[in-house]
């Protein structure tokens, strides 16, 4: 029914932030991570959002990203994990690091995330493994970036990959500014490369 909202941000609460669209204001639920990526009060933002309508319940979920609400939607068709629980689940890991987690069957990370215990953990690996589709991760443009500086000082792309990869197991990426990550990760590379040869 609805698919986005755009307005601006009128306030910001534990796990909800208010949208203002003319004379409209919007209380939408949402997860901690997407609250921390929406922009400052006065300011206008997009808002992916869910209309859940059950019985006597009319609810309002929305996420700061199509990745997050996609994983919403697939987290509330595993039996036992209603809207509260897959907000709350979200809201204690990034999509990214939830899909991670589920493809290498992590159930000691899934079932540490708050809310969650062994056993709903084990029916979102059972029934989600394998369905989802890991989201680029924000760090790849700067791999690629990296990678096509190295082929363009003669190195070959299958070694910069490497070498790239390599280095970038080094870092934390989600930690570093972008201009840092590239400083460092370029560095490092090109080092491994130049032992190589």
């Amino acid at each position: 029914m609805f698919n986005r909202i755009t307005g601006k941000v009128t306030g910001k609460e534990r796990e909800r932030v208010f949208i203002s669209t003319g004379s409209i204001e919007w209380e939408i639920l949402t997860t901690s991570v997407s609250l921390r990526s929406f922009p400052s009060i006065g300011e206008e933002t997009s808002v992916y959002t869910y209309l859940y309508h059950k019985e006597d319940q009319l609810r309002l979920f929305g996420f700061s990203s199509r990745e997050e609400r996609n994983l919403f939607l697939d987290l509330i068709k595993v039996d036992g994990v209603g809207p509260k629980l897959a907000i709350k689940i979200l809201s204690g890991i990034s999509a990214l690091e939830f899909i991670e987690a589920l493809e290498s069957d992590n159930l000691d990370r899934l079932s540490a995330i708050p809310g969650l215990g062994k056993k709903t953990a084990q029916k979102i690996i059972l029934k989600l493994k394998g369905k989802l589709t890991t989201p680029e991760k924000p760090w790849d443009p700067v791999v690629n970036d990296i990678v096509n500086a190295l082929v363009g000082m003669g190195f070959e792309k299958k070694a910069s990959q490497e070498a790239v990869k390599a280095s970038l197991s080094n870092y934390n990426p989600m930690e570093m500014e972008k201009e840092e990550l590239e400083r460092a990760l370029f560095k490092r590379a090109l080092g491994l490369l130049s032992s190589n040869k």
